[in-house]
């Protein structure tokens, strides 16, 4: 089970791993905490139908995103974007960074109890580069659901208590942006990795999970451009490498382990090591 934040957060963080363990018969559940109703349309290509609101058209990307990757089932926590700090709809009541967290955590841990998932995935704690309320807010609960679910005396009303052996923080690598950089350039493209992207490609990220996605990278590319108000097909950050070059540039996906109920190791390459699934 993935905890993301908006729609379009699904097909740019791990989606070829969820799309690995879907082939193998693993069940997939993705849980939208949002509906992405105060993003930009990103592509000039699109404009939206008369009548039609951002959060509509949102929606069906999101249905189609996940069809491509191969989701089981998607789950709407119900909440409304919050926006970026200190914008006008970061004040909204409905916006999920305004909900009592309590609630939020209820929700979550209901959606856990009934589905009884081996591993969650979310957000880390550390989000410098982009702290958005929402992911902020999606890591929260998704913490605290997974401390809450297994708890017989936490929201008794929310079903029988489930605990969930592992929880996972999805890895934007270093190595991964690094190497595709360096392609740009011995191509002779432009690279669209300024001073500020190379400055955290410098960073080395940690992480403890490593998942083998090779013949599954183009599934990130197909579920980006499903989310067509997001992601313009033209951009070079997401797009800008021969497709050739780019499936097999960098075939990982990676993660790390922060909450585990059956150890913790680096250098793992399944996310179901050590979990009992007879």
């Amino acid at each position: 089970m993935t905890v993301h934040a908006h729609p379009d957060d699904e097909s740019s963080k791990g989606p070829s791993t969820i799309a690995r363990y879907a082939g193998d018969g693993v069940r997939t559940v993705l849980v939208c905490c949002t509906g992405g109703e105060e993003g930009e349309i990103h592509n000039p290509a699109v404009v939206l139908a008369e009548g039609e609101s951002l959060k509509e058209r949102r929606a069906a990307e999101l249905a189609e995103a996940t069809r491509i990757i191969g989701y089981d089932e998607v789950v709407l926590l119900g909440y409304r974007d919050s926006g970026m700090p200190e914008s006008e709809a970061n004040g909204h009541p409905e916006a999920f960074w305004n909900a009592p967290i309590d609630e939020a955590v209820g929700r979550l841990v209901e959606v856990i109890r009934r589905e009884r998932p081996q591993v969650l995935m979310s957000y880390p704690d550390e989000q410098h580069e982009y702290p958005h309320p929402d992911h902020l807010r999606a890591h929260d609960i998704a913490l605290a659901a997974f401390e809450a679910a297994g708890d017989p005396t936490r929201y008794p009303e929310s079903g029988d208590p489930h605990e969930v052996a592992k929880l996972y923080y999805t890895v934007w690598p270093a190595q991964r942006m690094a190497a595709m950089h360096a392609a740009y350039e011995e191509l002779d493209l432009e690279s669209p990795y300024d001073e500020r992207w190379l400055e955290r490609i410098a960073k080395v990220e940690h992480f403890t999970t490593t998942i083998d996605v090779e013949g599954l990278v183009h599934v990130r590319d197909d579920a980006l451009r499903a989310h067509a108000t997001q992601i313009d097909p033209t951009s070079p950050f997401w797009f800008g490498l021969p497709e050739e070059v780019r499936h097999r540039l960098y075939p990982f996906e990676h993660f790390t382990l922060a909450r585990s109920r059956v150890g913790i190791e680096d250098g793992e390459t399944d996310l179901f090591a050590r979990i009992d699934l007879g």
